[in-house]
């Protein structure tokens, strides 16, 4: 799996609803390789939303993978009047705070991150490497609140609407908390700035 430190492959998953929905209707009907390319599609991004969470490579693989076998068991459940990205990105989250609250972890764990990058400039990787985990460092640093929808904004690119469904939020509470945890987040990360 890519490096926890690149944010999400290039672009969001959303434009592909229509087709989510006719893979979802396969695999309802048994299709198995219509699941294994909905895993395909998400698991990246379900994997680098849980690790922004939760902070923890090895947290954020075990969620990945739990979202996925909790896919499977409940798919039928699945409601195509919605979008299934906002569907499977609401179970990652609840899966994540299950875990920080199961775990009592809301500290930054200070592991290496892996650099997926092999090709680049060595030195140009480790700034990138550094400049990426005190990113993750202060994320951590915020509330959970707060670092849930940064996270679903800036590293997810869904927008408030899409944020307010998935949590539950009225638009206004996700910009007030998209504004604390910026103003947080700018103070944390003032020396990155040029």
């Amino acid at each position: 799996m890519d490096s926890a430190s690149q944010p999400f492959p290039g672009s969001r998953v959303v434009g592909v609803d229509d087709d989510d929905k006719h893979l979802v209707a396969r695999c309802l009907k048994g299709d198995r390789d219509a699941f294994a390319e909905l895993v395909v599609r998400y698991q990246r991004p379900i994997y680098h939303l849980a690790y922004r969470v939760v902070g923890n490579v090895e947290d954020a693989r075990e969620i990945t993978q739990g979202v996925f076998l909790r896919i499977a068991e409940h798919l039928h459940e699945y409601d195509p009047r919605y979008k299934f990205f906002s569907w499977i990105y609401r179970a990652t989250i609840n899966a994540s705070l299950n875990l920080l609250r199961r775990n009592s972890r809301e500290q930054f764990y200070g592991e290496d991150l892996e650099i997926a990058d092999s090709g680049a400039d060595p030195e140009a990787s480790m700034s990138a490497a550094q400049q990426s985990e005190r990113i993750q460092k202060a994320l951590m640093a915020l509330k959970i609140e707060n670092r849930v929808v940064l996270t679903l904004r800036h590293f997810g690119d869904c927008s408030y609407r899409e944020i307010g469904q998935m949590l539950d939020l009225d638009e206004k509470t996700v910009k007030s908390r998209l504004y604390e945890g910026r103003q947080q987040l700018r103070s944390l990360l003032k020396d990155l700035e040029n």
